[in-house]
């Protein structure tokens, strides 16, 4: 008995999907649509299904236009559309089934540092932004304004301990014991570690910076003495720690609230000590939107960098890259800060040295930050961290 045309197209069918590699599944998902069940593995057809994939698909073709192609980037790909490139994960099983599937945050294809510029003009609110080649500026727009940056005054607290340690007055290995009074809100996971837990230096710092842990940050700050922090700091002053910042933002203290914002820095100082015993607000506090902006750690983008400059060079920072591709770079260093109404990237990057070099010199350094404030309305972060991405593609592909 001859098999029929159809059994036939589905036996090739059926081994085709086994033969293929990453980048063909990759690439049908995007020309054959809409997606079948049986390109997926069981295991992951648990947690999405086929039709979720069409509809993401369908998202990032009305955001960049239409699918052009597929190729690799390091260990990973990108997916190529008109308007932007989209880094893709993906992992396939023995049979060429799809186990795994991760679009990251596109970027948008741009001609020139200026023209990934333009993008942050036209978000609401209040925008500022610097790019600076061996610290010379490059790209910029309102680079000293001072705004709010969420965690990312975290590079000030680490700026003062790197030099208490250049110092002699610390060591990075130095251990401290977790005291109950450090612990804050997330995010991080200290403040869920047992009372008395020995820490050295270095780990408070990797775990502030790496995962923006507020309890390592509010434990260094304790450590090191606020005025160090202010030294480097100083228009934050009194420089809260992020417990005194979670209690005068909690709806429930209110009056605290008002007496701290009428005070000069002598007067806010004076009422940190009620802050000890006040209530922290809860998660909920924080979904309705922005809340106490005023309440807050304040920089202008030149001084995020001028910080970044200072800590780049700790391995720390590289710990987690944030929106950079770490292939693209011979070294990334990075901190971000947000919260409703917030949002803060500040990147420090290197390029690899010039081979013509005989001196071993050539690569430059670059930072790359910017800051977001919009207290009337929910920032889009997605979008934002595309513009930044166009930034520095511009900067990775050069003049």
């Amino acid at each position: 008995m001859k098999p029929t045309l159809l059994v036939v197209l589905a036996l090739l069918a059926s081994a085709w999907a086994q033969n293929l590699n990453p980048q063909q599944a990759l690439e049908r998902l995007f020309t054959l649509r809409p997606a079948k069940a049986e390109w997926f593995a069981p295991a992951f057809l648990s947690q999405v299904a086929p039709a979720q994939i069409d509809q993401i698909i369908a998202q990032l073709e009305a955001q960049l236009g239409k699918y052009q192609a597929v190729r690799p980037e390091g260990q990973d790909f990108v997916v190529e559309m008109e308007k932007g490139l989209v880094p893709t994960k993906i992992a396939l099983d023995a049979q060429g089934r799809i186990t795994g599937l991760l679009f990251q945050t596109p970027r948008p294809k741009v001609n020139s540092l200026e023209a990934a510029l333009a993008g942050f003009r036209g978000l609401p609110g209040r925008v500022s932004v610097l790019v600076l080649e061996d610290g010379q500026p490059k790209a910029s727009l309102n680079p000293d304004e001072p705004l709010a940056v969420g965690s990312a005054f975290k590079l000030a607290v680490l700026a003062a301990l790197k030099a208490e340690i250049e110092s002699g007055k610390r060591k990075w290995s130095d251990v401290v014991e977790l005291r109950p009074e450090w612990k804050s809100l997330p995010s991080g996971v200290l403040h869920t570690w047992p009372n008395g837990s020995p820490l050295t230096l270095h780990t408070l710092a990797a775990e502030m910076i790496s995962i923006s842990d507020n309890t390592a940050a509010d434990a260094l700050i304790s450590i090191l003495g606020r005025e160090a922090v202010e030294a480097v700091a100083p228009r934050n002053r009194p420089f809260l720690t992020t417990k005194e910042a979670f209690a005068l933002k909690n709806p429930a203290n209110k009056a605290l609230l008002e007496r701290y914002l009428k005070g000069d820095a002598t007067v806010r100082a004076a009422l940190l000590p009620e802050l000890k015993n006040a209530p922290l607000p809860m998660e909920a506090d924080f979904t309705r939107g922005p809340l106490a902006l005023q309440v807050e750690w304040f920089f202008s983008v030149r001084e995020l960098c001028t910080l970044m400059e200072r800590v780049q060079s700790l391995p720390l920072m590289s710990i987690n890259p944030g929106v950079a591709n770490p292939a693209d770079w011979a070294r990334v260093a990075f901190k971000g800060g947000s919260e409703p109404g917030v949002l803060n990237l500040t990147t420090g990057l290197e390029t690899p040295l010039s081979p013509q070099s005989r001196e071993g010199k050539g690569g430059k350094r670059y930072c790359v930050s910017a800051t977001w404030n919009n207290p009337q309305e929910a920032l889009d972060e997605q979008k934002f961290i595309m513009l930044y991405s166009g930034l520095l593609e511009a900067l990775r592909l050069g003049p």
